[in-house]
């Protein structure tokens, strides 16, 4: 149970931290945002990360995401991977990833599972079984940093690993690639979030399809959303070759509570979706395109649930979207999680907004209570 600083009600759905209910951030934002800054210049200060977009006028420029930060001297960017010293740019680049890696066997617990060729939907062509991948593998490339700052971050122990650049190991895109075998059909990129170090995976993606020999191998993105249109467009062909997709965790529609829940905007979000939603029929065989959204108790409610499934009916009624199950983690470790009543009532709206293919991912963390 816990008190909007700003209304006063109180509620269990309303997290402490935050310390502002959804009706406030909704309805009466301008009070609203100082409570929202502080929570989340506090969890920036906790990892000694930069609490806004790094924007200093005679900073070097970094265009890889939505923050576009200028790094002056001495100053790190938002995603922390990269720092300022002596007018040059150290850490993460295109040849040099800030990453961790290991294999699943597929097929895998991923957002997309629901639509992925490793259940064998694109056979022949793009998965090696008529059903479920068994004997095959996928990479699984999880890279550190993040253009946003969800303060319910699943994967939030990356940014232990922040702390000091230097001190950081690094992985080329040939370290990957050599880790494919024959037994590897996918490789799929999240994180953290891959729009801060996206050329490099874009680099290992095209060194892995020239050397697979005739074989299938994937290539999937699981992402915020935030990165540069140029370099959307190219992971955008890299998937159509490959059979992969890429998943869009559609966080919020309202961007008030996107800033909220997220620390930024998420209009660049929205736009690369109906970006990419345009290649769809470029091969409609299998989904090259699949939202997610976090059921988020007391803040993503029917009417956040709603917007979405509108908008992306509005761009293709056949995008798959999968609603997942929350589970308290990082900042908002008071809320519980999704209950099983709510994200059915959350399938039956997406369905009524007219998409097509509508599940409900994590059903293990679904409860009875709220």
């Amino acid at each position: 149970m816990a008190e909007c600083r700003l209304c006063k009600k109180e509620a269990v759905l309303i997290s402490k931290y935050l310390g502002v209910c959804l009706d406030c951030i909704r309805y009466n934002f301008a009070e609203a945002n100082p409570y929202i800054r502080e929570a989340h210049e506090n969890t920036r200060k906790d990892f000694n990360l930069a609490v806004s977009g790094v924007q200093d006028k005679d900073g070097i420029f970094c265009n890889l995401c939505v923050n576009r930060c200028k790094i002056g001297e001495g100053q790190k960017g938002f995603c922390g991977l990269r720092q300022n010293l002596e007018g040059k740019l150290i850490g993460a680049d295109k040849n040099r990833g800030n990453l961790s890696f290991y294999f699943d066997s597929l097929p895998t617990n991923c957002v997309a599972d629901f639509v992925c060729p490793a259940r064998g939907y694109g056979y022949p062509e793009f998965s090696y079984s008529k059903g479920p991948e068994y004997g095959y593998k996928n990479l699984a490339v999880f890279y550190n940093g993040c253009s946003f700052n969800c303060l319910f971050c699943q994967n939030w122990h990356f940014r232990d690993g922040l702390l000091n650049i230097k001190n950081q190991n690094y992985f080329s895109p040939i370290d990957l690639v050599n880790q494919i075998d024959e037994n590897t059909a996918c490789i799929c990129y999240f994180g953290g979030d891959p729009s801060c170090q996206l050329p490099h995976s874009i680099i290992t993606s095209k060194l892995a399809l020239k050397n697979k020999k005739n074989r299938i191998l994937r290539i999937c993105w699981e992402t915020n959303g935030t990165m540069d249109e140029k370099l959307l467009e190219e992971i955008i062909g890299i998937a159509l070759e490959s059979g992969g997709c890429i998943k869009f965790d559609l966080k919020t529609w309202t961007e008030e509570l996107n800033i909220a829940l997220c620390g930024i905007t998420n209009k660049q979000t929205l736009e690369n979706f109906k970006r990419v939603a345009t290649y769809i029929k470029k091969r409609p065989k299998i989904p090259l395109l699949v939202a997610s959204t976090l059921l988020v108790p007391g803040y993503i409610d029917e009417y956040e649930i709603e917007m979405i499934s509108r908008f992306i009916a509005s761009l293709d009624k056949s995008i798959p979207y999968s609603l997942l199950a929350f589970y308290p983690s990082f900042y908002m470790q008071d809320l519980p999680t999704t209950s099983r009543k709510y994200a059915y009532r959350c399938r039956e709206i997406a369905l009524r907004e007219g998409l097509e293919n509508v599940h409900i991912g994590n059903i293990h963390l679904l409860s009875d209570m709220y």
